[in-house]
């Protein structure tokens, strides 16, 4: 059961999860049983270029349809919002003691270290994160070809944030199949290992650009490579005409396959006050500029002020606050830091 029948033809479509979000941020007030997920950070990115899109996930039927309602008013489409009939656990727990570092396990010790009252719908709570991906067994969030409403085969372009192995190993060539120029796809952790490497060339085939934390795609090539451009190379090899990895100290690296180039796109500064979603911020940014520009830099400079405004507070929609000429105005000011490498 979907909360919507389409009634439009999506340019975009950005599939993903939704979760129930517990956050501790860096500053500012924690956040409590909260829309959350990869899934809606994205579909913000997207947004702050005037952008909507389809959206598709699949949830349990003790998830609160209304948290959905802004994403509805902005024009986004639902339809391809699944709603089960059984209950689905998408507590997500996340404590941020600075900008790279996060804590998922032991709620309890991290609310009593900040003095903070333990919320009780949190009781029991156990982190998923750290799960490998199954090649065989598909997860309740797992979509299948009979959750993509028709209507959304016909999308331009293409996001897929993290989700599982059986999940992204269907939907690109789903989509590729149909009218998508541009299928961009951000991994699961749970498959970026060593015992993955011989499944990544099938998962990349059909995508246009891969998008992806220095510290998942490190842990990929352990043992194989450190260097973060031969990574990029490597990946490119088995399909995307574009990789970006999201370094640790220096910003976003940008291989671009066909135009035979290498680009650091740094991130825009600012005092971060709560990373949650900031990586899925630049996806969602990155898909608003590149079907327009076919230009990987400019897309990817697009990406990085979506995660930079994102970043600067807490909640999914706190960027949207933003200001046009604020938005202009970074990416008029990132625009002259990028730099070939």
């Amino acid at each position: 059961m979907s909360p919507d029948a389409s009634t439009s033809q999506p340019e975009f479509i950005i599939a993903g999860c939704l979760t129930q979000d517990y956050i501790l941020p860096i500053s500012g007030r924690p956040q409590i049983n909260v829309l959350g997920g990869n899934l809606p950070y994205a579909a913000v990115g997207l947004n702050l270029w005037g952008k909507a899109a389809g959206m598709l996930a699949r949830l349990g039927a003790n998830y609160s349809l209304s948290w959905l309602d802004r994403f509805r008013e902005l024009g986004f489409d639902l339809a391809g919002i699944k709603v089960l009939p059984d209950e689905m656990d998408l507590r997500r727990f996340l404590a941020y003691p600075e900008s790279r570092t996060v804590f998922t396990e032991d709620p309890v010790r991290h609310f009593a270290d900040r003095g903070l009252a333990f919320p009780p719908e949190l009781l029991g709570y156990r982190s998923q994160g750290g799960e490998i991906s199954s090649r065989t067994t598909p997860l309740k969030q797992s979509l299948q070809i009979s959750d993509i409403p028709g209507s959304y085969l016909d999308a331009a372009a293409v996001h897929i944030c993290p989700i599982d192995y059986l999940s992204h190993l269907l939907l690109p060539s789903i989509f590729r199949q149909g009218q998508a120029g541009t299928i961009t796809l951000s991994p699961t952790p749970g498959y970026m290992s060593p015992s993955f490497w011989e499944e990544i060339p099938g998962l990349l085939s059909d995508v246009t650009a891969f998008i992806v934390d220095e510290p998942e795609v490190a842990h990929l090539f352990q043992g194989r490579s450190s260097d973060l451009w031969e990574m990029a190379n490597v990946l490119a090899e088995y399909g995307p005409e574009i990789i970006l990895i999201r370094s640790l100290t220096s910003g976003y690296h940008l291989f671009d396959r066909v135009g035979e180039k290498r680009w650091i796109v740094p991130e825009y500064q600012i005092n971060v006050a709560d990373p949650t979603g900031v990586l899925d911020a630049f996806a969602g940014g990155f898909l608003a500029g590149y079907p327009t520009y076919l230009d990987p830099v400019e897309s990817a400079v697009r990406g990085a002020i979506s995660a930079s405004l994102v970043a600067e507070g807490s909640g999914v929609f706190y960027a949207l606050d933003a200001m046009p000429e604020l938005v202009e105005g970074r990416l008029t000011a990132l625009r002259e830091l990028v730099r070939p490498a």
